[in-house]
C-alpha cells in the first residue's frame, strides 16, 4: 500500500480508478450547505481539478452547516474560504475559482466542455435548468440536488432519475419544466421526506425571506457527499 493521502481509496478502487480521478476535472456550481461539502469530498476522494462557482460571501447563518464557514472565515468569498478548505486536505488538487452567479452574463466564462463532470448545488430553478441545458449541449455528465432545505432526516435521500422522484417540491417543479424542454433523462439527489413548516422566520438581523429555508448540521453535508460519491462512481464506472 501506498504511503499518501489517497491510500485507503486506492485500496477499494484500484490504481487506474485513481489516475482517472486525478486526471479529471469537475465543476461545483453552488457551495451552500449541499455544494460545499460536495466540493469537499470530491477533493478527498482524488478529482484533479475543481471548478468552484458561487458569488456569496461566508455569513454567520453558514455555520450551523458549511465546513468552509468558522469563525475565522466570516465574510470571505465562498469560493475562496473553499479553496483554502481544499488546499489544506488535497494540497495537489487544482482549484480553479469563480465567484459569479451563472447568469447569461457570466455564462461565456465556463467552458462546460473542459469538464467531466457537472454539479449543480445551486437553489434556482432558472439556474438548474441553463446549467442542465448547457452541460447537456456540450455532452458533459450532470448531477442536480433537489431540495434539502426544512429536512431533518438525513437517510431519506435517493438517488433517480428527475421523472422518477416523487415528495420534493422542487423535484416536482423540476421534473414539468424538463419535460417542457425535452430533457430525457436527468440525474437527481432528492429526499422522499416532506419539508417541515419552519417554525420561525427570524435570525439576528431580522426577519428572513419567506423562502430562505431552514437547515441543520447532519442534512446537507450528506446530500453533498452523496453526489460526489455519485460524480465518483460514473466516472470510474462502478455501481
Amino acid at each position: 500500500m501506498q504511503d499518501d493521502r489517497l491510500a485507503r481509496t486506492r485500496m477499494l478502487l484500484g490504481e487506474e480508478a485513481i489516475k482517472k480521478l486525478q486526471s479529471s476535472r469537475v465543476a461545483v456550481f453552488g457551495l451552500g450547505g449541499v455544494g460545499g461539502s460536495a466540493a469537499e469530498a470530491l477533493a478527498r476522494g482524488g478529482i484533479g481539478a475543481l471548478d468552484l462557482i458561487d458569488h456569496d460571501t461566508v455569513s454567520l447563518t453558514n455555520l450551523n452547516r458549511q465546513a468552509m464557514a468558522t469563525m475565522r472565515t466570516l465574510g470571505m468569498q465562498k469560493t475562496d474560504a473553499a479553496e483554502e478548505r481544499i488546499l489544506s486536505v488535497a494540497p495537489d488538487c487544482r482549484v480553479i475559482k469563480h465567484p459569479v452567479f451563472y447568469l447569461p452574463e457570466t455564462a461565456d466564462q465556463f467552458d462546460f466542455a473542459a469538464y467531466d463532470y457537472v454539479v449543480d448545488a445551486i437553489d434556482t430553478v432558472k439556474g438548474k435548468l441553463a446549467l442542465i441545458e448547457a452541460a447537456r449541449a456540450a455532452g458533459t455528465p450532470i448531477i442536480c440536488a433537489m431540495g434539502a432545505g426544512n429536512k431533518l432526516d438525513p437517510t431519506a435521500f435517493r438517488v433517480a432519475d428527475i421523472y422518477e422522484t416523487s415528495v420534493c417540491p422542487l423535484a416536482r417543479v423540476m421534473r414539468q419544466e424538463c419535460r417542457k424542454r425535452g430533457i430525457e433523462r436527468l440525474k437527481a439527489v432528492y429526499s422522499v421526506e416532506p419539508p417541515r413548516e419552519p417554525i420561525a422566520r427570524q435570525d439576528s438581523g431580522g426577519p428572513v425571506r419567506k423562502d430562505v429555508p431552514g437547515s441543520v448540521s447532519f442534512v446537507p453535508g450528506v446530500m453533498g457527499m452523496i453526489l460526489a460519491g455519485e460524480v465518483i462512481k460514473d466516472m470510474i464506472g462502478i455501481r
